[in-house]
């Protein structure tokens, strides 16, 4: 970017449970169908942990892989970002597990909590860490267990038809060729749309506890969301903010090799594509078999292009994602 050094994405990777629960598996729980979930999401399938699995043990996976490819080992970074809203335990943050399991001595870790929109965020706290100086490797991961806070029942189904679990990590580093790195990111949120798509409880802006039975009966430990709102706001949004990174670069739709959106409805992909004319074959989407993983969406598209061949070095890639906040955002790097 136009301070500091540029910084590159020198090892992606990215993780799913094995699990696969398709459709029909859901249609038995709550009064759905297979086409009624597919035609508003896209949706097939999507991948949940089974009883023994945490998010720190499908970040740690994902992690390891990106390392591989960078060649490092846990020893050698400095940072470790985790963006999540699945919390392994109330507090300390994830990042403490997973700093403990990579073997990182007594380097520095952080949590952050942007949902959907998190890796965008924790992405750009990586890459000006290493734009400063401050430090020569961050390791950023997004991390969902979706599967054990939703709803399986018709008043969830809403919801909880549309997410599922993974991790996606890159490492970032300081870049080594000309024309390498970051040229943008742009984040953005609007906190008063908060309740349009949120958990209520538990909280401490309950009182005098943060949970009672009578929260629980009512559901509020669940998701909730004004579908019909989101979708209005993200199909705004994204395109908006992907020129604003587009107009600070100087650069256009057309010299954008690829295009990754963050993986919550074909719908909305479907349509911000169109909007901004993206040819199709610029553009890649899982959630037919993964499902809205959140923050762990957009590395675990990014891992898997880059591993079919379909994003190479020197590829200008595009990353933009819309979640709950509101928060939303765009980062456009040279790969």
């Amino acid at each position: 970017m136009k301070y500091g050094r540029a910084v590159k994405i020198s090892g992606t990777g990215m993780y799913v449970p094995p699990r696969v629960v398709t459709n029909d598996e859901l249609a038995k729980l709550m009064d759905t169908s297979d086409e009624w979930i597919q035609q508003r999401s896209g949706i097939k399938e999507r991948r949940y942990v089974d009883d023994d699995t945490s998010p720190t043990d499908l970040a740690e996976k994902a992690c390891l892989a990106a390392m591989e490819k960078a060649g490092v080992t846990g020893a050698d970074i400095d940072l470790l970002v985790v963006a999540t809203l699945s919390p392994e335990h109330f507090f300390p943050g994830n990042s403490a597990f997973l700093q403990e399991r990579l073997g990182m001595g007594t380097a520095p870790a952080m949590d952050v909590r942007c949902q959907c929109t998190g890796f965008l965020y924790a992405l750009n706290v990586g890459e000006l860490f290493v734009s400063s100086g401050q430090y020569e490797r961050v390791l950023v991961v997004g991390v969902e267990i979706h599967s054990r806070g939703v709803e399986f029942a018709t008043r969830g189904r809403d919801v909880a038809v549309l997410f599922g679990d993974g991790a996606g990590a890159v490492l970032l580093e300081p870049a080594t060729e000309e024309n390498q790195g970051f040229l943008s990111m742009r984040l953005h949120a609007q906190g008063k749309h908060a309740d349009k798509l949120w958990v209520d409880a538990p909280g401490m802006a309950h009182a005098p506890t943060m949970i009672t039975n009578d929260m629980l009966e009512e559901g509020m430990q669940f998701p909730k969301m004004d579908g019909r709102f989101v979708f209005k706001n993200a199909v705004t949004r994204m395109p908006e903010v992907i020129r604003e990174g587009l107009a600070e670069s100087n650069v256009s739709i057309d010299d954008v090799d690829f295009f990754l959106f963050h993986q919550a409805n074909m719908r909305i992909n479907e349509f911000v594509g169109s909007q901004l004319k993206v040819p199709p074959e610029k553009t890649y989407n899982n959630i037919q078999k993964y499902g809205n993983s959140s923050a762990a969406s957009i590395p675990i598209c990014l891992a898997e292009c880059v591993d079919s061949g379909k994003i190479k070095r020197g590829d200008l890639v595009a990353m933009t994602g819309f979640g709950s906040g509101f928060t939303w955002g765009t980062a456009l790097v040279r790969f």
